[in-house]
């Protein structure tokens, strides 16, 4: 799985990581409004890394929590999905709306290979100071550079450059910046 290569979801190692986050996540989702405190203590034991200054608003939901690692001063807003079977790696100053969805899994075309529950996954690199907007979708593998602004809905299923506006389904440059 770390390699890239086909795994089984079902083994007792990835599964007892996905129990670990769902509990920190449920933590997390659940605390009071007025527990800033208990909030930052679950989200920094289900993450790997978060840096200062950055705020993700609940719900979050997460495969494994600690391979997502996450820049000084960023914002992820209610209802980020982040499946992070490989890692997921968010930059400085990201501003991600509500609804995005960055998922590293991928399932193979063959059939039979499906069928037996095998996986793969690819992960993702979100660059400094980049904004998604509302209900983006990243798709496995997918590298945004910096400062690139994702408008809301897309489905980014390639890498996009640095310094660009990008919109749709696909998701295609439309503007420099």
């Amino acid at each position: 799985m770390l390699a890239g290569e086909l795994y089984l979801a079902d083994d007792p190692e990835i599964h007892a990581d996905v129990t670990r986050a769902a509990l920190l996540s449920e933590a997390f989702n659940t605390c009071a409004a007025d527990d800033a405190e208990g909030r930052f203590k679950a989200l920094t034991d289900l993450v790997g890394e978060l840096g200062e200054g950055s705020e993700i608003r609940p719900p979050l939901r997460v495969d494994l929590g600690y391979r997502i690692t996450i820049g000084p001063r960023s914002f992820v807003n209610f209802d980020a999905v982040m499946l992070d079977v490989a890692p997921i790696t968010i930059g400085a100053d990201v501003l991600i709306g509500p609804g995005v969805q960055l998922l590293t899994p991928t399932h193979p075309i063959d059939p039979e290979l499906r069928r037996a529950k095998w996986e793969a996954a690819e992960p993702i690199t979100i660059g400094d100071n980049v904004w998604l907007g509302g209900g983006v979708i990243v798709c496995p593998g997918v590298t945004i550079g910096e400062n690139t602004v994702v408008g809301a809905g897309a489905v980014v299923s390639k890498d996009l450059p640095a310094n660009v506006v990008a919109v749709g389904n696909p998701a295609r440059v439309v503007k420099e910046i």
